[in-house]
């Protein structure tokens, strides 16, 4: 298994954030649009991680164009010497719309021709070919040479899309390189529903499963002392909470037939009272939390994550560690030799 981490929000860590997950072994490092830009972070990692996979998990999609989003993978990649992954989501209509001021619609249908889109530009770029896609929601029909960036890696960069919903799952394992898993995630709701998906999507591009990789899913919860491990287990309640009263993500209370929980969660979260946070997570019980996390001691960590995810996923993400770095080499050491799932 490829153990990757990611990186800190402040920009000003990322720096010494790449050096030591460098010196720890982990294969990869990724940064998730939220306080910054995850392509500015890419490319400082770029400069102090060598040898190491880099990119976005994940940067919004619908906040830029394929065009543009294709400019800065492509350099990244080109800066990197071939090691940048671009991972994509969707985000939700009131962030892409009132936050970034962008078009909403149809977020399956539009993200799958985004990928394909993209793919086109950089084919066009690597071929000398004109670029004449022309979809729903994007056309892309003006390249003159001027405009053609250097092109020295072998290949364009890979494309993994994070999703929830058994809908853009499917696209994903059709068209993209790769499927990063939520957080909001159970390994029921992974076999009821998204290996279906999986295959229905692998099945429609004519692909097999060694085309796509599969990022695991769910939360860690842990901690060097029983206070830091208390104080992680209610973030991480909380942060179920939160994603739960996502109307989107019902399906996945569905798989436990805890709709009615997702309903309540939706519910508070729309309230006004100044408490509603504090009630939405006292709906999320021990035995709520535990679908949906990996806790374990740090000594544990790798043999807990592989229990969980050893048997599906080609990837696994665990965040960015404090504590003892020998605990921390041997957990990436025990995930890579025990994550192979074509062993399985």
């Amino acid at each position: 298994m490829i153990v990757d981490t990611s990186f800190p929000a402040d920009l000003s860590e990322i720096k010494d954030a790449s050096i030591l997950a460098n010196e720890l072994g982990f294969d990869g490092i990724f940064a998730a649009e939220v306080k910054s830009d995850p392509f500015v972070a890419s490319a400082v990692a770029s400069q102090h991680a060598p040898g190491m996979d880099l990119g976005t998990k994940i940067a919004v999609a619908f906040a830029r164009t394929p065009m543009t989003t294709a400019y800065a993978a492509h350099g990244l990649n080109e800066l990197s010497g071939g090691r940048f992954h671009l991972g994509l989501g969707t985000q939700v209509r009131a962030h892409i719309t009132r936050r970034f001021s962008m078009p909403w619609s149809q977020p399956t249908v539009r993200m799958r021709e985004y990928v394909v889109a993209m793919k086109e530009i950089w084919e066009s770029w690597r071929t000398n070919e004109p670029l004449a896609f022309k979809g729903e929601f994007y056309e892309h029909s003006l390249m003159t040479e001027y405009f053609v960036p250097e092109t020295r890696t072998q290949s364009a960069p890979p494309v993994w899309l994070a999703s929830v919903g058994p809908r853009l799952t499917e696209v994903a394992a059709e068209v993209a390189d790769g499927i990063v898993l939520h957080g909001f995630w159970t390994r029921e709701y992974m076999d009821k529903v998204m290996m279906p998906a999986i295959d229905r999507g692998l099945e429609k591009g004519g692909r097999t499963r060694d085309d796509l990789a599969i990022t695991g899913g769910g939360f860690l919860i842990t901690g060097a002392t029983a206070e830091e491990l208390a104080k992680k287990r209610e973030l991480i309640r909380y942060q179920v909470a939160f994603y739960g009263s996502t109307p989107s993500y019902r399906p996945v209370w569905e798989a436990h037939d805890m709709g009615e929980l997702g309903d309540r969660l939706h519910t508070l979260s729309i309230e006004k009272s100044a408490d509603r946070w504090q009630r939405m997570t006292s709906l999320i019980t021990d035995e709520v939390l535990d679908l949906f996390a990996v806790t374990a001691e740090p000594a544990n960590v790798g043999t807990a994550l592989l229990a969980r995810h050893g048997d599906y996923a080609d990837r696994i993400s665990i965040p960015a560690l404090v504590g003892d770095p020998d605990v921390w080499s041997k957990t990436i050491a025990t995930l890579r030799a025990g994550g192979d799932r074509t062993a399985q």
